[in-house]
């Protein structure tokens, strides 16, 4: 029997939860699914996740042992990479190069107001 179903939460650590929904939600268009106090947590449970998304990403606090500014290996998906990557600029997100290499799909790396890297690809 497979105990192991699915990747349902990724924890990005934030050093501002606050800050950090308003980055998630209103620069990357993500909606906001839960936002509930967790005081033995440090803060708020948070959970956010692109319109339709199976997964999600909880942006839990910073800590010593979880600190912010990382590179989370998230891989998101956009129906047109090389316009996600124009959108973002123009918002003033720091992005890298879009890359495109033949054979693979076009990519980009961003980075949110914490520093932590996200990974866009086309689907």
């Amino acid at each position: 029997m497979n105990h192991l179903t699915g990747i349902r939460t990724v924890g990005v650590p934030v050093t501002d939860q606050d800050r950090a929904v308003a980055f998630y939600t209103e620069t990357l268009g993500f909606e906001l699914l839960m936002d509930a106090p967790l005081p033995q947590f440090g803060g708020r449970w948070i959970v956010v996740a692109p319109p339709g998304a199976a997964a999600s990403i909880a942006l839990t606090p910073a800590r010593d042992d979880s600190p912010a500014g990382v590179d989370t290996g998230i891989r998101l998906s956009s129906p047109d990479a090389e316009a996600a990557h124009e959108h973002f600029r123009a918002e003033g997100v720091e992005t890298d190069e879009l890359l495109k290499w033949p054979g693979i799909p076009p990519m980009f790396s961003l980075r949110d107001q914490d520093g932590n890297r996200l990974y866009v690809s086309q689907e």
